[in-house]
């Protein structure tokens, strides 16, 4: 099954299973998606209200996740891009889930860089908590899997070795458009990851591919920190980065920046300039 989060016109959020291009309002049982996945009961809601997904505006899939954890260079192709030495531990940053955004919602580029790059990446998002989790049961704690673009502000990324700041600046998180459960998912070895900016593919390869699967992170961030539901995980990036192309190539005021990741769905957010 597919679910959002949304807005409607009046300015009251909610959440849903998406069907189509229909919503069918989930709000009358829970407050929000991360509720319902803290008590496992996702499935198992009643159908409400149905709702043409063109009067709302969609929000990110989980708007107010307690953690969100990145993985950085955590496919060949990237790492050896970037020229960062191998390790055995995957390399892990977190941005705050106020710098999330939706699907077409604009990205701002900050008035203070114009070194805007995008990343696109499979999300990864927790349906069970837990400390200590063992690869081997790790699959079983995600609720499902949603597109994130991690765009960068790379000059602010790089003004010392900590990424915080080049990885946090407002709607640079963009994430959606749906969650998509991993019974309907299916199997993603072979899924690509595509980023097209202006219609031209400028990163793609097969999620097979990363180093550390999304098993390994799970078991690795839940060794230093309790993961719970709504947490979520964006598993890195292939390589292509505008930052270590030659030219670089930035996203700008007017593009349309596109995440594809097959049955994970379609993210596609627009630049705009901060006003």
């Amino acid at each position: 099954m597919k679910y959002v989060s949304f807005t409607r016109p009046d300015g009251s959020t909610g959440f849903g299973r998406l069907a189509g291009d229909t919503i069918y309002d989930l709000s009358a049982s829970a407050p929000d998606l991360k509720s319902v996945l803290a008590g496992g009961e996702l499935d198992q809601l009643p159908d409400g209200q149905s709702l043409p997904l063109d009067t709302v505006t969609l929000a990110p899939v989980v708007p107010n996740p307690t953690k969100v954890f990145c993985v950085g260079h955590n496919y060949e192709t990237h790492r050896q891009e970037t020229g960062r030495a191998a390790t055995d531990h995957p390399s892990i940053f977190v941005r705050f889930a106020d710098s999330l955004s939706a699907h077409q919602q604009p990205i701002m580029m900050p008035k203070v860089s114009t070194d805007l790059d995008f990343e696109g990446e499979l999300a990864v998002i927790i349906g069970k908590g837990g400390r200590y989790i063992s690869e081997q049961d790790a699959m079983s704690h995600v609720a499902g899997y949603a597109c994130f673009n991690d765009a960068s502000v790379r000059d602010w990324q790089w003004h010392t070795r900590q990424f915080t700041p080049g990885k946090n600046f407002p709607t640079t998180g963009p994430f959606g458009p749906f969650m998509i459960t991993p019974d309907e998912a299916g199997d993603l070895t072979d899924v690509m990851v595509t980023t097209r900016l202006n219609d031209t593919v400028v990163q793609q390869q097969p999620i097979g591919d990363m180093i550390f699967p999304i098993a390994t992170i799970i078991a690795y961030i839940s060794s230093f920190t309790p993961l719970q539901p709504g947490d979520v995980i964006a598993s890195g990036t292939p390589g292509g980065v505008g930052a270590k192309r030659t030219p670089q190539l930035w996203m700008k005021p007017g593009d349309t920046i596109e995440v594809d990741i097959g049955p994970v769905g379609t993210l596609r957010n627009t630049i705009e300039a901060e006003s």
